[in-house]
Protein backbone atom coordinates (compact mmCIF):
# COMPACT_ATOMS: atom_id res chain seq x y z
CA UNK A 1 0.00 0.00 0.00
CA UNK A 2 1.46 2.95 -1.26
CA UNK A 3 1.27 6.45 1.13
CA UNK A 4 -0.96 8.20 -0.99
CA UNK A 5 -3.88 5.35 -0.77
CA UNK A 6 -3.05 5.43 3.29
CA UNK A 7 -3.91 8.98 3.25
CA UNK A 8 -7.37 8.42 1.45
CA UNK A 9 -8.33 5.92 3.69
CA UNK A 10 -7.31 7.24 6.73
CA UNK A 11 -8.93 10.64 5.28
CA UNK A 12 -12.10 8.87 4.66
CA UNK A 13 -12.22 7.24 8.27
CA UNK A 14 -11.89 10.49 9.70
CA UNK A 15 -14.17 11.64 7.73
CA UNK A 16 -16.67 9.07 8.99
CA UNK A 17 -15.62 9.03 12.62
CA UNK A 18 -16.91 12.92 12.29
CA UNK A 19 -19.97 12.12 10.85
CA UNK A 20 -21.19 9.29 13.14
CA UNK A 21 -20.04 12.14 15.85
CA UNK A 22 -22.06 14.71 14.81
CA UNK A 23 -25.16 13.20 16.53
CA UNK A 24 -23.44 13.58 19.99
CA UNK A 25 -22.47 17.00 19.43
CA UNK A 26 -25.57 18.07 18.05
CA UNK A 27 -26.98 16.78 21.48
CA UNK A 28 -24.52 18.57 23.64
CA UNK A 29 -25.34 21.76 21.66
CA UNK A 30 -28.90 21.64 22.38
CA UNK A 31 -28.23 20.13 25.75
CA UNK A 32 -25.96 23.20 26.69
CA UNK A 33 -28.39 25.39 25.32
CA UNK A 34 -31.23 23.80 27.56
CA UNK A 35 -28.92 23.92 30.56
CA UNK A 36 -27.92 27.72 30.35
CA UNK A 37 -31.73 28.79 30.14
CA UNK A 38 -33.11 26.58 32.64
CA UNK A 39 -29.82 27.15 35.63
CA UNK A 40 -29.48 30.71 36.58
CA UNK A 41 -25.96 32.44 36.76
CA UNK A 42 -26.35 32.74 40.34
CA UNK A 43 -26.62 29.09 41.17
CA UNK A 44 -22.72 28.65 39.41
CA UNK A 45 -21.62 31.28 42.06
CA UNK A 46 -23.20 29.23 44.92
CA UNK A 47 -21.71 26.18 43.95
CA UNK A 48 -18.28 27.39 43.31
CA UNK A 49 -16.40 29.54 45.42
CA UNK A 50 -13.12 30.82 43.75
CA UNK A 51 -11.44 29.32 45.85
CA UNK A 52 -8.64 26.93 43.37
CA UNK A 53 -8.28 23.99 45.98
CA UNK A 54 -12.23 23.44 46.40
CA UNK A 55 -12.93 24.65 42.91
CA UNK A 56 -11.11 22.10 41.47
CA UNK A 57 -12.77 19.21 44.20
CA UNK A 58 -15.79 20.13 43.14
CA UNK A 59 -15.60 20.17 39.18
CA UNK A 60 -13.70 16.83 39.60
CA UNK A 61 -16.88 15.10 41.92
CA UNK A 62 -18.99 16.69 39.28
CA UNK A 63 -17.23 15.28 36.49
CA UNK A 64 -16.87 12.10 38.23
CA UNK A 65 -20.67 11.45 38.36
CA UNK A 66 -21.42 12.83 34.75
CA UNK A 67 -19.95 10.60 31.98
CA UNK A 68 -18.56 11.90 29.06
CA UNK A 69 -16.64 11.89 25.80
CA UNK A 70 -14.04 14.44 24.55
CA UNK A 71 -15.07 15.22 21.71
CA UNK A 72 -17.76 17.05 23.27
CA UNK A 73 -15.67 18.69 25.86
CA UNK A 74 -14.83 21.66 24.14
CA UNK A 75 -17.99 22.98 23.52
CA UNK A 76 -19.11 22.20 27.33
CA UNK A 77 -16.11 23.90 28.80
CA UNK A 78 -16.32 27.19 26.61
CA UNK A 79 -19.95 27.06 28.28
CA UNK A 80 -18.85 26.65 31.06
CA UNK A 81 -16.10 29.40 30.88
CA UNK A 82 -18.53 31.84 29.96
CA UNK A 83 -20.45 31.37 32.66
CA UNK A 84 -17.99 32.35 35.37
CA UNK A 85 -17.13 29.59 36.16
CA UNK A 86 -13.26 29.29 36.95
CA UNK A 87 -10.80 27.83 34.78
CA UNK A 88 -9.32 24.96 38.05
CA UNK A 89 -12.82 24.14 38.06
CA UNK A 90 -13.77 23.49 34.19
CA UNK A 91 -10.29 21.56 33.99
CA UNK A 92 -10.98 19.47 37.03
CA UNK A 93 -14.70 18.94 35.66
CA UNK A 94 -13.83 17.78 32.05
CA UNK A 95 -10.44 15.89 33.20
CA UNK A 96 -12.89 13.83 35.92
CA UNK A 97 -15.36 13.73 33.18
CA UNK A 98 -13.90 11.90 30.63
CA UNK A 99 -11.46 9.71 33.34
CA UNK A 100 -13.39 9.21 36.18
CA UNK A 101 -16.72 6.78 35.71
CA UNK A 102 -18.43 6.22 38.98
CA UNK A 103 -21.58 5.25 36.59
CA UNK A 104 -19.54 2.83 34.67
CA UNK A 105 -18.05 1.59 38.54
CA UNK A 106 -19.92 -1.41 37.84
CA UNK A 107 -19.11 -2.38 34.60
CA UNK A 108 -15.79 -1.76 35.02
CA UNK A 109 -15.17 -3.39 38.50
CA UNK A 110 -16.85 -6.92 36.76
CA UNK A 111 -14.37 -6.56 33.59
CA UNK A 112 -11.60 -5.36 35.43
CA UNK A 113 -11.82 -6.37 38.80
CA UNK A 114 -13.07 -4.63 41.65
CA UNK A 115 -10.13 -3.54 43.58
CA UNK A 116 -8.32 -2.35 39.99
CA UNK A 117 -11.63 -0.32 39.10
CA UNK A 118 -11.62 1.53 42.46
CA UNK A 119 -8.13 2.34 42.59
CA UNK A 120 -8.11 3.66 39.40
CA UNK A 121 -11.15 5.84 39.78
CA UNK A 122 -9.87 7.40 43.01
CA UNK A 123 -6.33 7.99 41.37
CA UNK A 124 -7.69 9.75 38.07
CA UNK A 125 -10.05 11.47 40.59
CA UNK A 126 -6.82 13.05 42.53
CA UNK A 127 -5.09 13.39 39.35
CA UNK A 128 -8.22 15.43 37.81
CA UNK A 129 -7.80 17.90 41.06
CA UNK A 130 -3.59 18.00 40.36
CA UNK A 131 -4.20 18.59 36.83
CA UNK A 132 -6.91 21.70 37.16
CA UNK A 133 -4.92 23.10 39.66
CA UNK A 134 -1.11 22.37 37.92
CA UNK A 135 -2.85 23.54 34.89
CA UNK A 136 -3.99 27.17 35.95
CA UNK A 137 -0.64 27.49 38.12
CA UNK A 138 1.34 27.13 34.90
CA UNK A 139 -0.95 29.16 32.64
CA UNK A 140 -0.54 32.00 35.35
CA UNK A 141 -4.71 32.45 35.50
CA UNK A 142 -4.74 33.31 39.19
Amino acid sequence: MNQQSGLKQAVKQSAKAMWRSLPILLGVILLVSLFHSVIPKSAFVFLFSKNIVLDSFIGSAIGSFLAGNPVTSYILGGELLSQGISLTAVTAFLVSWVSVGVVQLPAESILLGKKFAIIRNITAFLFAVVVAILTVLILGVI
